[in-house]
């Protein structure tokens, strides 16, 4: 196995665990951000599918708004049928491609998430 010079320690992990969840805990209502800026946010730039992996499989995720998470391009999560449904009764609109137009609906945090 590749030895990755960004492999996270248990601790670590527990910490970018609790990064996103309060990251994605403050994306407001009617916005959308992505997996990777997620990632970034909590300071592992290159772990994007980690942070879906956060979402997914830890208990207690889904009473935040994991819903106005979706990828680079704006599409939601491929299996959850009920994704974009929960954005659009937020406001958020779709393309014709059935991406979120996300030049009017990207949340860009622009402090310093601590």
């Amino acid at each position: 196995m590749k030895d990755y010079p960004d492999r996270m320690t248990p601790e670590q992990a527990r910490q970018f665990r609790d990064d996103v969840l309060n990251i994605v805990s403050q994306i407001p209502r009617g916005k959308v951000t992505t997996y990777g800026m997620i990632a970034a946010l909590a300071g592992w730039p290159s772990h994007s599918r980690m942070v879906g992996r956060t979402l997914r499989y830890t208990p207690g995720a889904e009473l935040l708004p994991c819903h106005r998470v979706v990828n680079q391009e704006g599409r939601t999560a491929p299996g959850w049928s009920r994704h974009r449904y929960l954005l659009e009764e937020e406001g958020v609109k779709f393309k014709a491609n059935g991406h979120v137009d996300m030049s009017q609906y990207l949340w860009e945090p622009s402090v310093n998430m601590e």
